[in-house]
């Protein structure tokens, strides 16, 4: 994989209405050395997706009113990433901590909270699932390259249109890049919400592999490994 087009600096977008908390978040992760992209709505945060690529991770505010809540920002963006979240919020409420660790996000902070305690949270999230930042163009070799927020493979230049779920897959095989990711690891990525079954996952990952791979290339992208699930490679 093109190296030139992932980010140097690891990126953290932050989403949240309070100008207070967008400063303080902002500082402690750009002082932590962090790329920081601010969005004060979801609306304005999914532009900058578009726009930027996607960072490492996002900090998004539960409520962001006006506008869409966190969670429906988060349902936006995992229709077709596996963009991990961490979620912030005022509100003291158990059972919203445990929806939301169930269906989208990765940790759950509540407001007021601790600089350290907030960065600690952010590097065990990405020390865990990856760090994987990626331009809005992610060129994977002279011949293919990725627009996830597009929903597009461009092979030689020319535009493929991929289905939310075969961007999402990209997206995850991509982030773990020449290592094998776990079948099992992939169904509860790819629908976190259901029950999923490997046939499922083979027939999304045979249709992905039909519109980016073609007999002339040395290798194919995606290769499955018996009892361990499936690889990404590059040259």
């Amino acid at each position: 994989m093109d190296t030139n087009c992932l980010s140097t600096k690891q990126r953290i977008l932050i989403v949240d209405d309070n100008e207070y908390t967008l400063r303080i978040v902002h500082h402690v992760m750009q002082k932590a050395g962090f790329q920081v992209w601010t969005a004060v709505s979801g609306e304005k945060a999914l532009k900058i997706l578009d726009e930027k690529g996607l960072p490492d991770l996002a900090i998004v505010d539960y409520h962001m009113l006006p506008g869409m809540s966190g969670f429906e920002f988060c349902q936006t963006v995992h229709q077709y990433t596996d963009l991990p979240v961490i979620m912030l919020t005022a509100v003291h409420d158990e059972d919203l901590v445990k929806y939301a660790l169930e269906n989208h996000v990765e940790d759950f902070i509540q407001k007021p909270f601790s600089a350290p305690v907030l960065l600690a949270r952010v590097e065990n999230v990405l020390d865990r699932l990856g760090r994987f930042g990626a331009l809005p163009l992610m060129q994977v070799d002279e011949r293919l390259a990725i627009n996830f927020p597009r929903q597009q493979a461009l092979i030689h230049g020319q535009p493929v249109a991929l289905t939310p779920i075969e961007t999402k897959l990209l997206y995850v095989l991509m982030r773990h890049a020449g290592e094998p990711v776990a079948t099992e690891f992939m169904l509860r990525r790819i629908w976190p919400q259901e029950v999923a079954f490997e046939d499922r996952l083979h027939v999304h990952i045979h249709r992905l592999r039909r519109k980016i791979e073609d007999n002339m290339r040395p290798f194919p992208y995606i290769v499955s490994k018996r009892g361990r699930g499936y690889i990404f490679q590059t040259l």
